[in-house]
């Protein structure tokens, strides 16, 4: 009886944990360049005397989907999508080296080009500072380019380049702000293979309608591992009234 009411509570638990990642990504579906959290469950035999057939399961994160978004014309300058693989460098709240794939854009009042969360976007020296300008533009390879105010539109001048690196693959691991950073800490290599499109934005790759039926599916596997949980409870008290029948008889 404890066994199957162990089975059955860390079945629950379990589908509770991927509940939680599947509600993750229905959050995010319409986040700018978010990564659909991937997770699976896997079958751990229950130690100790018994049969070998007890088994309980295990939910844990795989990573993500690398599987790239849509890309949505927006006609802004300072949109850009990462074209496959890579990623933009961005500074985190700590001050160290992060990485996003939402290239939503802008100059702020203080003149740095940051992200739509307020993250400053770096180049190889830092972040880049964007002078007083009629235009700003962003080139393929990352190159920040301006037209000065009062200049003429041929008047084009380079003020940074943006890091655009592509660790390894596993080498990179994403914290809870949503940022990615390398597994080790340290500061990725710029790639000069990595190239962006400007006017353009990668959405989420989170698929609605996969994360609604499994939104029900879990709801429904939830729903099972309870009332396993009560007819181990059930079969419990029977088991102690049978007894205590044949004590007093």
């Amino acid at each position: 009886m404890d066994k199957l009411l162990y089975v059955a509570m860390s079945g629950a638990k379990e589908t509770l944990a991927t509940q939680e990642a599947n509600n993750y990504n229905l959050a995010n579906a319409s986040t700018t360049g978010f990564k659909a959290a991937l997770s699976a469950f896997q079958t751990r035999s229950v130690a100790g005397p018994g049969f070998a057939s007890r088994a309980y399961a295990t939910a844990g994160s795989t990573g993500w989907s690398d599987i790239a978004g849509e890309q949505q014309t927006t006609g802004n300058p300072l949109d850009v999508a990462v074209q496959g693989a890579g990623f933009i460098a961005v500074q985190d709240s700590s001050g160290s080296e992060a990485y996003t794939r939402a290239g939503d854009l802008h100059v702020d009042p203080t003149g740095q080009l940051v992200t739509a969360g307020g993250r400053p976007v770096l180049s190889d020296s830092g972040p880049i500072a964007v002078p007083p300008a009629s235009s700003v533009t962003i080139g393929a390879d990352g190159t920040v380019s301006i037209v000065g105010l009062g200049q003429t539109p041929n008047a084009i001048a380079a003020v940074g380049r943006i890091k655009l690196v592509n660790p390894q693959g596993g080498t990179v691991a994403r914290g809870t702000d949503g940022l990615y950073r390398t597994a080790d800490g340290t500061p990725a290599e710029g790639d000069a293979n990595v190239r962006l499109a400007s006017g353009v934005l990668e959405s989420s790759n989170v698929n609605l309608s996969s994360c609604l039926v499994n939104m029900i599916e879990l709801s429904r596997r939830f729903e099972l591992q309870v009332r396993a949980m009560h007819t181990a409870d059930e079969n419990a008290q029977s088991s102690t009234k049978l007894l205590q029948s044949g004590t007093t008889g």
